[in-house]
Parts: C-alpha cells; sequence; structure tokens
C-alpha cells in the first residue's frame, strides 16, 4: 500500500474538517468510553492505536492513564496535524501521545515487533477493501506481544432493517464493496484467521449510521 491509497476520514467525501463533528453523530462518547474500558490502560503500558485520525481516542487513553506510552499511527497527514492540536500545550509534555506517519498494515515498520500490549482501531476497518482489512489486522497481530490485546470498535453486523438502512450513509461516504463484509459480519472471523484468539463481540451501539460494535481478543 503507498500512501496515496488510504481512505481519507469521511471517505469518498474529503471532509476531513468537519470529521469530529460528523462522527459526534454515531454515540461516539458511549462507545469511545466503551473502547476505554475494554483497553484499559495500565501505567507503562503501550497502546497503538490503529488509523488514530484526529487523536480522540488516543487523547482519551491518554487522560485515563498518563504513564502509559500511546501512539497514533495515520497515513493521513492532515489528520494527523488535528491530532497534534488536541493535545495543546501539553504537546512538549514527553507522556503526551506520540503521533506517527504509516500504514495500517505496516506497523512492525514503525514499532518492534511484540513491542505492544495492547493494539485499538476505530472506524477504519470498514473503510478498506477485503484484502487491506486482513494485512491490517495481520500487523497489529505482529506488533502485539504474546498476550497483547486488541480491541477494535467499528461497522459489525446489521442485525435489524432500520440499522441497514442507517448504515446506507455510509455506505455513501465510503462506497458498498469494502463496507458491506462488515454490515455482513465478516470483523470476528477475519480476527480470528490472523491469528487471535478469545474473538468475541462486546458491546453493540445503535447509532444513526448504523450499529457499531466493540471487538476483544487477544494474541496467542
Amino acid at each position: 500500500m503507498s500512501q496515496r491509497t488510504f481512505t481519507p476520514a469521511l471517505g469518498r467525501l474529503g471532509l476531513t474538517r468537519l470529521y469530529d463533528p460528523v462522527v459526534a453523530l454515531t454515540r461516539e462518547r458511549l462507545w469511545r468510553s466503551l473502547v476505554a474500558m475494554y483497553v484499559a490502560p495500565r501505567p507503562d503500558d503501550t497502546v497503538v492505536d490503529v488509523g488514530c485520525g484526529t487523536g480522540s481516542l488516543a487523547v482519551l487513553l491518554h487522560r485515563l492513564e498518563p504513564r502509559a506510552r500511546i501512539i497514533g499511527i495515520d497515513p493521513d497527514p492532515e489528520t494527523l496535524a488535528l491530532a497534534r492540536r488536541k493535545v495543546g500545550a501539553g504537546g512538549g509534555d514527553a507522556t503526551a501521545p506520540q503521533w506517527l506517519l504509516g500504514m495500517g498494515d505496516a506497523l512492525t515498520g514503525l514499532l518492534a515487533p511484540g513491542s505492544a500490549d495492547t493494539a485499538v482501531s476505530s472506524l477504519v476497518l470498514h473503510q478498506c477493501p477485503l484484502p487491506m482489512k486482513r494485512s491490517i489486522l495481520a500487523s497489529m497481530h505482529d506488533v502485539l506481544r504474546p498476550g497483547g490485546k486488541l480491541v477494535i470498535a467499528d461497522y459489525g453486523l446489521q442485525r435489524s432493517t432500520l440499522m441497514r438502512l442507517a448504515f446506507r450513509t455510509v455506505q455513501l461516504a465510503d462506497g458498498v464493496r469494502d463496507t458491506q463484509p462488515n454490515a455482513d459480519g465478516v470483523l470476528p472471523r477475519l480476527m480470528s484467521e490472523a491469528g487471535f484468539g478469545g474473538v468475541r463481540e462486546a458491546e453493540v451501539v445503535p447509532t444513526a449510521t448504523g450499529s457499531i460494535s466493540v471487538y476483544v481478543a487477544s494474541r496467542g
């Protein structure tokens, strides 16, 4: 994958600066809080936020446990610039989140294999073609230590007619081909195929744009 092949925030609409207000419509505070609960960062943990976007989740995890090392990785320089602004005056703090430019399928080019305690990703995989979904999950597996934790929040199985209809707004932005596998419930299988164990859908949050699932698993 080259730096030019990623899908930007808000997909084909290309409205990166409007990302945070739009995502707020997805009950963001609820599902991000649930993700943070399952990540449960500890002092000295290394937590990698893959496709960190504008940094909301990474900043939340840093606030929960300032002694953890939080690393946000994204291929879009514009979103990383927005993420850096969120830490404000804390940007000079050695404990503040780190922001790295890179692709989610090449994490070990940025971090040592087996060096992360937790890998987390939110609202990324639904935008990716199926081979890229697999590559990102495999890369997250590689960067985790044995027993490390995976937490993913993304559009999952759309179980009701209402949620399938709501999800069409996402498909308008990101395309049907890439998003439909998520709506059909493919993520748990892909996580297992990437080598993760104990895969489970821990939470389902209905939103105005379809249901968002929180998945947890671990590297064996």
